[in-house]
Parts: structure tokens; C-alpha cells; sequence
């Protein structure tokens, strides 16, 4: 976590662009402009890919899941005397390349023109689609254990189910992390009654988008088909399920 001061007047400048969820509608007016900006846009290519027609005609950087610090620093040095943006799925700010940035930024001294420029994060993408779960209070918690521990986010579903109020689950489950979901479903099910809706969105605001909504005990019986580019939506104790029609 980083907060960066007042930026550097020099002739380049880092944009670190939200992308929003993966549909070029669902970008901001602002993030759509400082991609224009730039020369140099650098990002995962999972990323990149989405931001089709934007990016034609620039110098383009990318690299694979897992190198986040080599693409950060190779996007600050870019931006000591060119325009670059660094794209980044979502919100750039909410488990994105923001902090990454502003760390190796602070750490090595560097004096760039730095803006962080917003995005749709997966949890009010998701929750566009499933009606309106995160209308009060609600909490968001990765269920990624690579930079944080087991025990810390265990720790942290404790309290967020004890509260009975929405919970938003971000990198639920992958091939390398199987069994996160299923106890982070056990945890809640300590707190909650197996009526408990839940949504997932798989794949949002993209053409193979897909999404259910069922309940805790369903969830807990079957989600093997949950996997890292879906977002889990943990209704709280006043979250309904409104059927429309028979």
C-alpha cells in the first residue's frame, strides 16, 4: 500500500490504467484517453488483448502472469521521457499494478509524472449482473495465498462472515489453489445458514461471459466450475433472491 505526493513535471508521464472488467464499454472516459496519450502501452497479455483497436499503431510490452515487478520497473524506465501507460485488469488500486508501481517508484527514487487513473473493479461488475447485492456495507477478500498468508486471510473471513454483511471473494480458485474456495465456504458456513445466496460471475462483461446464482450449501456441494477469472458474491443475512416469473 503506497500513496505517491505531488509527481514529477518531467517530459514523461506513467498512466496506471484500470481496464475495467474486459469490454472496451466498460472502460472509463479517462482510462480510454490516457491510453490514447500514450506511446508505450506495457500489461499482461490477457489484458492487453481486450484492449483491441486502442493500442493499434503503439509500442506495445507485454509479459506473462507472475511478472508484475519486471513489467513495472520496465514501465517506469519507459516513462522517464515517454508517455506510458500501464494497463491494469479492473481497478488498478484493488489488487492491481498500482501498488507494485508506486513501491518501485518510491523505493528507487524514481521521479516520474505518475497517474493513477480508475477502473470497474470485479466486485461492481459482478454485481451489475446479478442484480444489486453490494448496496450497503459489504467487504472484499482475495482468496489468492501468493502474497498473503493462509492463516491472515483465514483471519480475515472470520470477521468479514461474523458481520453477516456481503462478501465479495476475488481469485477464488485455480489449478495451483483448488481447496481456497471450499474453506473459505466452510468458514461461512460456520456464520451463515445454508440459504445464503450466492452469485458467481465467470468471464464478466466478455463475449463467454456466464453466471449463476445459487445458494451456500449448492456452492459448497459443487464449484468445480468456479475458477480465476470468476468473482464470488457472498450474500449477507438480509440478501435475497428475487425470482421473476414461474
Amino acid at each position: 500500500m503506497a500513496m505517491s505526493q505531488s509527481p514529477s513535471q518531467g517530459n514523461g508521464k506513467l498512466y496506471i490504467v484500470g481496464t475495467g472488467p474486459g469490454n472496451l464499454e466498460q472502460m472509463t472516459a479517462r482510462a480510454v484517453a490516457a491510453i490514447e496519450d500514450s506511446d508505450v502501452v506495457v500489461g499482461n497479455k490477457f489484458y492487453l488483448d481486450m484492449l483491441g483497436p486502442l493500442i493499434d499503431g503503439k509500442e506495445v510490452v507485454e509479459s506473462s502472469m507472475g511478472r508484475e515487478v519486471e513489467r513495472a520497473k520496465k514501465a517506469v524506465e519507459l516513462a522517464r521521457d515517454r508517455k506510458v501507460s500501464m494497463a491494469s485488469g479492473g481497478d488498478a488500486g484493488v489488487y492491481g499494478m498500482a501498488s507494485i508501481v508506486l513501491e518501485i517508484i518510491e523505493s528507487g527514487g524514481e521521479d516520474v509524472n505518475v497517474e493513477v487513473v480508475p477502473g470497474v473493479t470485479a466486485a461492481s461488475s459482478a454485481a451489475s449482473l446479478l442484480g444489486s447485492p453490494l448496496s450497503s456495507d459489504f467487504m472484499v477478500i482475495s482468496l489468492s495465498d501468493l502474497l498473503t498468508t493462509w492463516a491472515e486471510i483465514e483471519e480475515r473471513l472470520e470477521a468479514a462472515f461474523t458481520l453477516g454483511i456481503p462478501v465479495v471473494l476475488y481469485n477464488p480458485r485455480s489449478r495451483r489453489r483448488k481447496n481456497n474456495l471450499a474453506k473459505a465456504l466452510a468458514i461461512a458456513s460456520k456464520h451463515l445458514p445454508a440459504t445464503t445466496p450466492i452469485g458467481v460471475v465467470k468471464n464478466c462483461y466478455r463475449p463467454d461471459e456466464q453466471k449463476k446464482i445459487l445458494t451456500l450449501k449448492e456452492l459448497r456441494e459443487d464449484h468445480s466450475f468456479v475458477d480465476m477469472h470468476s468473482t464470488v458474491v457472498v450474500g449477507g443475512r438480509t440478501t435475497r433472491i428475487w425470482k421473476v416469473g414461474d
